[in-house]
């Protein structure tokens, strides 16, 4: 079992930035984050594996969000640059041990985190 931790969400003013961080308790092949707005069905939003591999983005947030990770600290990052009124959201971070045909869906994970608060005031 993979206990994973957020951290780095907050208020900020439309235009600004934020990074999330996931800390996962032991090794995973790919990692996610996905975000959840009041009244709407939890989206995608990035993703990668920890090892190789060219990270994907929902149209929503490219050019804006990029995702890295640390694999020393088993740690992934999301960092979020002219945030939007509309990129509001709880944000949950995710993680699988397995090899999937995608990861941007959220079925592809077995372990997810306790979300953190993303408000973005315009």
């Amino acid at each position: 079992q993979v206990q994973l931790v957020e951290s780095g969400g907050g208020l900020v003013q439309a235009g600004g930035s934020l990074r999330l961080s996931c800390a996962a308790s032991g090794r995973t092949f790919a990692m996610g984050w996905f975000r959840q707005a009041p009244g709407k069905e939890r989206e995608f939003v990035a993703a990668g594996r920890m090892i190789l591999g060219r990270p994907d983005y929902a149209d929503s947030v490219k050019g804006r969000f990029t995702i890295s990770r640390d694999n020393a600290k088993n740690t992934v990052y999301l960092q979020m640059n002219s945030l939007k009124p509309e990129d509001t959201a709880d944000y949950y971070c995710a993680a699988t041990s397995n090899v999937r045909g995608t990861y941007t869906s959220a079925a592809s994970y077995d372990y997810w985190g306790q979300g953190t608060q993303v408000t973005v005031s315009s």
